[in-house]
Order: structure tokens, then sequence, then C-alpha cells
């Protein structure tokens, strides 16, 4: 049996629970669909180790503060899942746990969302799936050829799987130098490669100047002034205290990308070798779009054109919390609640009768 609202989230992580915040404001029907088990998004996911790069009060959705996590500067996931938990509970949230969307077709009027426990028919839908679902891996010469083990960032936990391996890091933003800095410091025999040598920000830079940086970027940009940068004019790496400690101690040496995997470690361009045990791809992620394809709206690296978060050939589609494309700092608990509150208006225009 088909049902029906007015509007339907995908994803029940931090984009989709301040979409859903700010449509409940505005008095819009809808149903958040999430596919996970329990709240908290990707954060129930993470390594160990994983922490903020800004404090509590400057890492919150709209309408309520994160708590201070007692004796900690800047929250660990485990906090934000709780957080992310109390806030579904708190806004009393419609989410729809363990559903997978699979499709949204166009139905005349409607949106059709078909998941694994039937349709819905909508209004308007609002795109929250983020990236951690589509880890990537670059085409590297010799992957497949390598016998050691292979996982990426997702799949990482804590060094204590390492133990006694030899282990290289590839990857030079946030996750690698995070994941490489928890190696270093547990004394794993680690390599740390990077496209080019790694760019700190900062050490006084947390999330509180990267938000304002893609805030004053996407200004500029709407306003035809130039380009500023944002975040990447600061740097790739913020250098949160676990990592600064790793870099200042002089464990965090990166060397230059290497050319090819062997089947027992890799091969630079020079010809040097190192062995290796596992290799840890730290090399990001793309959209987790697969539920739009019949829409027919993917253009280059497989982005949807939009319009602020509005799909620009499908009006009845936003999208939300996918990075700088879907506004400032989207992806960021600060970033996505303005974008948030946008898309909601808009959908609230076209339900306008």
């Amino acid at each position: 049996m088909t049902q029906r609202t007015d509007v339907v989230v995908v994803g029940g992580g931090q984009a989709g629970l301040a979409a859903g915040y700010h449509l409940r404001r505005l008095g819009i029907e809808h149903v958040i669909l999430d596919a996970q088990a329990a709240p908290g998004g990707a954060w129930q996911h993470t390594w160990d180790s994983l922490g903020l790069f800004s404090p509590a009060q400057y890492s919150s959705l709209p309408g309520r503060l994160m708590p201070v996590q007692e004796g900690e500067l800047y929250p660990d996931a485990a906090h934000v899942v709780d957080y992310l938990a109390d806030y579904e509970k708190r806004y009393e949230l419609p989410v729809r746990r363990g559903v997978w969307v699979s499709a949204v077709h166009r139905d005349g009027a409607f949106l059709r969302v078909q998941t694994d426990g039937g349709d819905w028919q909508v209004r308007a839908v609002i795109s929250a799936t983020g990236t951690w679902t589509r880890p990537f891996l670059p085409a590297v010469p010799g992957r497949r050829e390598f016998t050691g083990r292979q996982l990426h960032t997702v799949q990482y936990k804590n060094p204590a799987e390492f133990t006694g391996q030899r282990v290289i890091v590839v990857g030079g933003g946030n996750s690698g130098a995070q994941i490489a800095a928890d190696l270093a410091h547990a004394g794993i025999d680690l390599t740390w490669v990077t496209q080019r040598p790694p760019h700190y920000l900062a050490d006084d830079i947390d999330g509180r100047a990267l938000f304002d940086a893609a805030t004053a970027r996407r200004r500029a940009l709407d306003e035809g002034r130039t380009d500023t940068g944002g975040v990447a004019a600061l740097g790739d790496i913020v250098a949160a205290p676990p990592v600064r400690a790793a870099r200042d101690a002089g464990l965090l040496t990166a060397k230059p990308m290497f050319t090819q995997l062997t089947a027992t470690g890799v091969r630079w361009a020079d010809g040097t070798m190192a062995e290796a045990d596992a290799v840890i791809w730290c090399t990001g992620f793309r959209p987790a779009l697969a539920p739009f394809a019949a829409l027919r709206l993917r253009g280059s690296r497989g982005h949807i054109a939009t319009a602020g978060t509005r799909a620009v050939d499908e009006p009845r589609l936003h999208l939300l919390g996918y990075g700088d494309w879907t506004g400032p700092a989207s992806a960021t608990l600060i970033g996505v609640g303005r974008p948030a509150r946008d898309a909601a208006r808009e959908v609230a225009e076209l339900l306008r009768p």
C-alpha cells in the first residue's frame, strides 16, 4: 500500500534531523526515513578516537545547544551520538528506522519514494543521505595484487588491530592525519603518504573559524566578488590536539604518494620500496545519491546541479549536508542549520496552494 505525506527526508543523521526540525517548525507534514537501526547517523560508525574540531557550543544543530562533555574541550563521537539521539527525541521528529530507500521517481504531480517497506507518494523530497556509505578508493596500479589487508577510513576502529604490523596510511586530509596520529601514538610501524606535503591550519584554528571561512566564501561568490578560497585557503588539516602532539613529536612525517602497490608493499617512482601488512585508504567519499538515479540529474563529479539546496532540474528535490555545493559547511553540525532552514522554507513555498 502506498503511504502519503507532504515531504520525505531521506536520511536521519545530522542533516536529516536539522531538516526535520525546520519542517516541524513550519508545520509541514513529513517523515524521516533512515536505514540505520539506531540514532546518530555516521557518527555511530567512526573510529574510536575521533573527536570534533570545535567545542560543544560551536557544534550544535538548530534549537538545541550541544551539552559540554565533562573533561573534554572537543567532544568525542559517542557524545555526538548521544546528542543526536536526544535531539531527535526532544523535538519528537518522525524518524522511521531500518527503512532503506531504493529509488525516487517522478509520478505526475508527485514524487514516488520506493523503500523496502513500501512506497511513499510525496510532494517534495529532501535528500540527507551523506557520504559515509560511499567511500572512494583511487585506481592505483597494483591495488589488486597487494596480498595484505586494505581498508578505508570507514573500516578503521583503533590501533589495537594493527599491533606488530607495518601500516601505510594514504591521505593528506583530516582523516588521514588523525588516523596516522592514532597509529603513531600507539607505536605502530607507520608510513604516511600524501599527494602533496601536509598543509596544516594554524594551531589556534578550529571548526568555528572553518565555518566562518566557508560562509564568507559563499557570500563572496553569491555577490560576484573574488573567490576567497574558503576553508581550502587555510589548509587541509585541522591541528586537533592528538594530531598536533604527534606532529610536534616528529611522529608525522609524510612521504610523497607511491606509484604502485606490489604483492607485499608499495613502490615509489624512484624505485624505493616499503613492505606493508596493511594499507588504510583515507581518500575521501562521494555523495550517496544512488536512490535519485532514476531522476537523471547527476552532473560532473557525481553532483546534482543545485541553486542553494534545490535541484536545478527537479525543484521538488532538495539536497542537504553534502558540502559547500549544498550550503557553506553544510556537512558539519554547526553549518547544516542554515541550509536546512532555507530548504524547509522553499519546500513550504512549493507546497503553498
